[in-house]
């Protein structure tokens, strides 16, 4: 009965400092800059082992990095795109021929290796309809062993969440 009662007690720890965990996760995504006093005051827990519970989320790889979240219309690129890539030959060469080209492209701001009829998607982040023109017509489609490309245009972003915690 003893050990059946500590082992719901430890339950309850492991269950609570997992819910400290994604509280103070929950609160570095929103404001990557906040003091390690604001977080502790946000979770009733004094400022040490806050501190403590964020090395330990670091050291994991939980929180890999703090960051800034960029709005790319205020450099211009008010043209954002989306493009299903399809290669010719589903190789391994072949993937990292084309991961390499699309490394180098600074309009690229995410890839995607994909699984169903499409090989990869990008998000591309240009200014206009002419440099989405040009991206695609002297880029995208020149590298070799690009086959097909599909492009659609966003209206509006209606979330955009980094990472999913909860």
């Amino acid at each position: 009965y003893i050990i059946l009662n500590i082992i719901k007690l430890l339950i309850k720890i492991i269950n609570y400092m997992a819910l400290l965990d994604k509280k103070i996760i929950k609160i570095l995504k929103n404001n990557s800059k906040a003091t390690l006093q604001t977080v502790s005051d946000q979770i009733n827990l004094s400022i040490a082992p806050t501190a403590r519970r964020i090395n330990q989320l670091e050291t994991k790889g939980i929180i890999k990095n703090y960051t800034v979240n960029i709005d790319e219309n205020s450099f211009g690129y008010k043209f954002p795109a989306f493009i299903f890539i399809s290669l010719e030959r589903q190789q391994s060469k072949n993937f990292d021929k084309f991961e390499e080209k699309i490394l180098s492209f600074p309009e690229v701001v995410e890839c995607w290796l994909m699984t169903g009829t499409k090989d990869y998607l990008i998000r591309i982040a240009v200014k206009d309809v002419e440099e989405f023109e040009n991206f695609l017509t002297k880029k995208l489609t020149v590298i070799e062993g690009v086959s097909s490309v599909e492009s659609s245009i966003p209206l509006r972003r209606v979330k955009s969440d980094h990472a999913r915690i909860y």
